[in-house]
């Protein structure tokens, strides 16, 4: 591996965005409006760590794990993978690093095809990139069937499973190939408690065996708390607040972030944040104002927010003031 790839990012993001063209109205003159689902988003996913990405519903969380694999095209911007520009490669170009990238949906049952064996299911990405025989492709995915708990399953079809040991069985395919890349998109939200714990161990095991890079999408911010080494915070396809995990927990700055967190359960009512139930219009006017004395980079003050460094990793969406 050469000394590029080996200092650079396994996955990084640089002012990405996408715009959806939507057409509103019916008759002689619709209306034809852009809506942007991510706008400028940049995010960099460190070797061997863990990156949680986490907001409500349409933030753009899933759109931009998409992005990050190309599955959904950009509008602008760059997706670089071990520090190659990845962007504009066409599909045969696109297909070596296709392996080094994965993913784990959310929805288990949709994302296996009812008419295959387990087997076949966790053996396909092996037969699509043409690695080993059929033999060796069959002994993997039994292996790999046992490595997440399901020893002699591969004879059965998704239907016969539970969720959990259908998400089990979305990991073994993911993770056949030996990505170094992993975007899970919400793969414990449908799960019991039980069963979320499960599976959070067993990313855990095979992060740390494999030294994985794992893009985290969620809004269970317990178990992103547990789970990553850094967390980005989504609002309204913007990133406003990026941290070590530990930092956005306890010294949240952005007015979106902490009402996040006043809205996570905990077992104690008299350990219950108060909760402010504001508008997106009050959040996003309740924006950081800051001096450029607090910053810890250098910016430009300006009227309109912009993300600016104010810690060690610490970013937030602010104003800035001289």
């Amino acid at each position: 591996m050469s000394e590029t790839l080996i200092t650079a990012p396994a996955l990084e993001l640089r002012n990405v965005s996408k715009i959806y063209a939507l057409k509103s109205g019916s008759g002689w003159f619709p209306k034809h409006l852009d809506h942007p689902a991510v706008q400028s988003v940049s995010l960099v996913l460190p070797r061997n760590q863990i990156l949680g990405l986490v907001g409500e519903s349409g933030s753009g969380k899933t759109t931009t794990g998409m992005l990050a694999l190309r599955l959904v095209e950009p509008s602008s911007g760059a997706v670089l993978v071990d520090g190659v520009d990845i962007t504009a490669m066409d599909h045969a170009q696109l297909k070596p690093f296709r392996r080094k990238m994965q993913v784990v949906f959310q929805d288990s049952y949709s994302a296996l095809d009812p008419m295959m064996t387990l087997a076949k299911i966790v053996a396909e990405p092996l037969h699509i990139h043409g690695v080993g025989t059929r033999r060796d492709q069959a002994a993997a995915a039994q292996d790999w069937l046992k490595r997440v708990g399901l020893p002699g399953y591969g004879n059965r079809y998704p239907h016969e499973l539970s969720g959990g040991q259908r998400q089990r069985v979305a990991i073994a395919r993911a993770l056949i190939l030996r990505p170094t890349v992993l975007v899970a998109d919400e793969p414990t939200s449908a799960l019991d408690v039980s069963v979320k714990a499960q599976i959070i161990n067993l990313l855990q095991d095979l992060q740390a065996e494999m030294g994985l890079s794992i893009l985290f999408i969620s809004h269970d911010l317990s178990v992103v708390r547990s789970l990553t080494d850094t967390v980005a915070v989504m609002f309204n396809g913007r990133i406003v607040e990026q941290a070590p995990t530990e930092a956005i927990f306890t010294n949240a700055r952005h007015s979106y972030t902490r009402a996040l967190l006043d809205a996570v359960p905990v077992l104690n009512p008299r350990d219950r944040r108060v909760r402010k139930f504001l508008s997106r219009e009050a959040l996003q006017a309740d924006l950081p104002r800051l001096r450029l004395a607090d910053l810890a980079r250098p910016a430009t003050p300006a009227p309109t927010a912009q993300l600016v460094a104010i810690g060690d990793g610490h970013l937030v969406e602010a104003i800035v003031t001289a």
